[in-house]
């Protein structure tokens, strides 16, 4: 009944089941299996046969080899301040790729066509960082999702201008079932994809999908480079088995939007408390007055001060849940 992060969930019972049937005998190492295989196959069931997949353990990791492929020590990558991979990685992809993240704040986490024309205009070669690619979250750090239309308006924009475009989709099994789109198009415009499975009922399980050939083309120098050629590759691409060859990965991502909108709607009816952006996936952030914060230490992801409080649910997040934490939010507002 915490709902500091959706990392804090177990893993679905059919991912775990795959990761034993993955168990039975022996397999060729470093992704040569057919488990792997399989994987590889299912990413292009999902986003086009002209996808190609490396997998990692995790989503910075993930994030790390998407933005390699893009940039050179000399480039510059445009992302919202809240981004994880300016906010949240430790300097990861900096250190790695020897580019600079420019981060510039937004409204709601997310970037818009203006933002990126202004990047793009902003160089001064050789003197300053050349913009070479624009690195958006869908959903964001928020919560918030781009509809179809405005991935398309970012993506026509950054092309327009030579930029690239990745998508950090560590959500994006929430970002499509709220929108009611397959994976690809709650990607649409992406020429690099970090998609995520650990937060939508995996173990340990991100990849990388390239969606422009010639990305693509060093992604096992790449991969080996990152530390993510796994010799036993075959339990991280059972997990995408278990999660891609039906609807588990849309069932679980609707589950935790579902009981997200339901905890907003508890925290919404309360006095004092104001949300802070529109529930659209499994992340509600609310202001909460000091003494109920305080009381709710612990249950959400508290930030220093008076920023919002973060409540996520997960993939297995139950009404009852929800209605036992309602107990506790109305408990902590009477007091």
């Amino acid at each position: 009944m915490y709902f500091a992060s959706d990392n804090n969930a177990g893993v679905h019972p059919d991912v775990l089941a795959a990761l034993v049937a993955a168990n039975d005998g022996h397999a060729r190492s470093y992704g040569d299996d057919p488990v792997t295989a399989r994987a590889h196959a299912l990413f292009k069931a999902h986003f086009g046969e002209h996808a190609e997949t490396v997998l990692a353990v995790t989503g910075t990791a993930a994030n790390v080899i998407a933005l390699a492929s893009i940039l050179r020590p000399y480039d510059a990558v445009l992302c919202a301040d809240t981004a994880h991979v300016f906010a949240d990685e430790c300097n990861a992809p900096e250190r790695f790729t020897g580019a600079r993240l420019t981060a510039v704040p937004t409204a709601d986490g997310r970037l818009t066509p203006a933002q990126v024309a202004g990047f793009a205009a902003g160089g001064h070669p050789p003197h300053a960082p050349r913009p070479r690619a624009v690195s958006i979250a869908q959903p964001t750090e928020l919560g918030t999702v781009y509809t179809v239309e405005e991935l398309r308006a970012i993506a026509g924009t950054a092309h327009e201008h030579g930029l690239l475009l990745h998508v950090d989709g560590a959500r994006l099994a929430n970002a499509a079932a709220a929108l009611g789109t397959g994976l690809a198009e709650a990607a649409a415009g992406a020429d690099v994809v970090s998609f995520g499975g650990t937060k939508n009922g995996a173990l340990a399980a991100d990849a990388v999908v390239f969606l422009d050939a010639e990305l693509a083309a060093p992604r096992r120098y790449l991969h080996k480079q990152a530390m993510q050629l796994l010799s036993k590759a075959r339990f991280t691409a059972a997990q995408f088995v278990a999660l891609l060859s039906g609807e588990l990965w849309r069932t679980n991502a609707e589950n935790a939007n579902r009981t997200a909108s339901a905890l907003a709607g508890i925290l919404a009816g309360l006095p004092g408390v104001e949300l802070a952006v529109p529930v659209q996936t499994n992340a509600v952030f609310a202001a909460l007055p000091g003494p109920a914060r305080a009381a709710l230490d612990g249950y959400g992801s508290h930030s220093p001060g008076g920023a919002p409080v973060r409540f996520m649910t997960a993939f297995d997040t139950t009404d009852a849940d929800i209605e036992r934490f309602g107990t506790v939010l109305h408990a902590a507002f009477t007091r």
